[in-house]
């Protein structure tokens, strides 16, 4: 039987309020929406959600990685082989971006579903991730939201079946961005709802309840894409849903429309609660629909644990101002700092790939002491490279020793905070320390590495990895 043996998700620590936006350009609306960290984009909440995804899980185990996104960092150039390294996934995967829609993360799953069945794969790691930019001052700034959902498709010990699936394909045009297009655009609303979503939606539902001789009533709970609350809720009513008890909350007021990871996202919220035996409806829009019959089974009392959508909401800071939300988006253009150049070198970066994508180090054989980043002696007893033993670890995490704050630092989001992290099991890590509240960083608290974006030069990405408070 196959089906989604694990769950992921992740949720950016900074929020924005509509309030702030309220202040910038008018209006009332209420409740706040998960923003993107500086260093963060589709890639890297992609890395956190599918290692929240894996905890437990031999990672060697994974056969293939589908990245689902309609904003990867890179458009040529593969944006999963990055996440792979930085997962520490075999070399010998199938790697795959999906792209160019908000359905990518279904059809994602539909992909590594067949892939399972067919027997190409044992194991497949599904990620959705989006951080889209919307407009300023226009409808969709206050509801486009950032975030990650991961899934583990496989045979065996699962803790969801997947029975029944329909997809249906349009070419139907409502939200797009061109070539050179920073912004998302859309069309006028009320055609979106009377001829796109509203019909290939229903269509898509009902085809898949009367294929497999179901109704409303039969599902437990049902997580489903919108392009707003008000449209959520009608169509709620539309399938004859009770909104009380069946319908997952979408969390527009608390996360905002998520895009690509919208409708995963909400799945893996209905699987936090889920119990043996229930029923989930699924469904997903965008160039077309697609909807799913998923059943819950006894594995899903094993992933408990995961950090999910709930414990992710709890944990943030709020952004004070719309200013430095438009520095985080690089919306505007400001004065360039003339005393810091960021630099790349590909060589090195290949050279250094073991440490700096993997983030592994080295334990001397000789001594027992772990180091990083890797070296060609032991630091410690200076013993050759041939009694360095190359280890993973990133799972690791650690204790503040010490840290120091420059205010004037030429960094996007100041203070630049530098952190000392003692690492479990030995090994010390000294980097940025990111997703912080400035007042309460103390010496001695829980700490925890994490893939991020460090700066662009020479028009390439850099990624490394920095260290940030655990988030309980």
């Amino acid at each position: 039987m196959e089906g989604i043996i694990s769950y992921g998700a992740h949720i950016p620590i900074y929020r924005l309020s509509r309030e702030i936006l309220n202040q910038v350009w008018g209006g009332r609306g209420k409740g706040e929406k998960a923003i993107a960290n500086v260093d963060e984009d589709s890639m890297t909440m992609g890395v956190e959600a599918a290692r929240n995804c894996l905890k437990g899980i031999e990672k060697s185990s994974v056969d293939a990685l589908y990245f689902a996104s309609t904003t990867p960092p890179f458009k040529e150039k593969q944006s999963a082989s990055i996440m792979a390294a930085a997962l520490d996934l075999r070399e010998d995967i199938i790697a795959v971006d999906l792209t160019d829609s908000l359905r990518s993360g279904t059809i994602a799953l539909r992909m590594a579903l067949d892939a399972v069945k067919a027997g190409s794969a044992k194991k497949v790691l599904v990620v959705a991730s989006d951080c889209r930019i919307p407009p300023p001052n226009s409808a969709l700034e206050p509801l486009f939201g950032d975030g990650a959902a991961a899934f583990l498709i496989g045979e065996g010990g699962i803790a969801v079946e997947i029975e029944g699936s329909y997809y249906l394909t349009s070419e139907f045009v409502d939200m797009w961005r061109m070539e050179y297009d920073k912004t998302t655009r859309s069309w006028e609303d009320r055609f979106i709802r009377d001829e796109g979503y509203i019909p290939h939606f229903q269509k898509a539902v009902s085809a898949l309840l009367k294929a497999h001789n179901l109704s409303a009533k039969d599902f437990a709970k049902a997580a489903f894409y919108a392009p707003d609350a008000r449209l959520h809720s009608d169509m709620a009513k539309r399938l004859g849903l009770d909104a009380k008890t069946q319908v997952q909350n979408p969390l527009f007021d608390q996360l905002g429309n998520t895009g690509t990871a919208f409708a995963p996202m909400i799945l893996v919220g209905a699987l936090e609660e889920a119990k043996p035996g229930d029923r989930i409806l699924l469904a997903n829009y965008g160039d077309g629909a697609d909807a799913h019959v998923l059943r819950v089974t006894e594995g899903i009392e094993k992933i408990k644990d995961r950090r999910g959508i709930k414990k992710n909401l709890e944990s943030k800071l709020m952004l004070d101002n719309y200013g430095k939300y438009i520095k985080f988006r690089s919306l505007m253009q400001f004065a360039e700092t003339t005393d810091y150049r960021p630099r790349t070198s590909l060589p090195q970066l290949w050279r250094d790939r073991q440490w700096v994508f993997r983030f592994h180090g080295h334990k001397c054989k000789k001594c027992g002491k772990t180091q990083f980043p890797m070296q060609q002696f032991c630091m410690y007893c200076q013993a050759p490279e041939e009694f360095l033993e190359e280890i993973p670890l990133s799972d690791r995490k650690g204790t503040l020793f010490t840290f120091s704050m420059d205010e004037r630092a030429p960094v996007v989001d100041p203070p630049n905070v530098l952190g000392v992290v003692n690492l479990e099991g030995g090994g010390r890590f000294f980097s940025q320390m990111t997703d912080r509240d400035v007042n309460n960083i103390k010496v001695g608290m829980p700490m925890e590495v994490t893939f991020r974006r460090i700066h662009d030069a020479l028009g390439v990405h850099n990624y490394f990895w920095k260290c940030k408070p655990v988030r309980e």
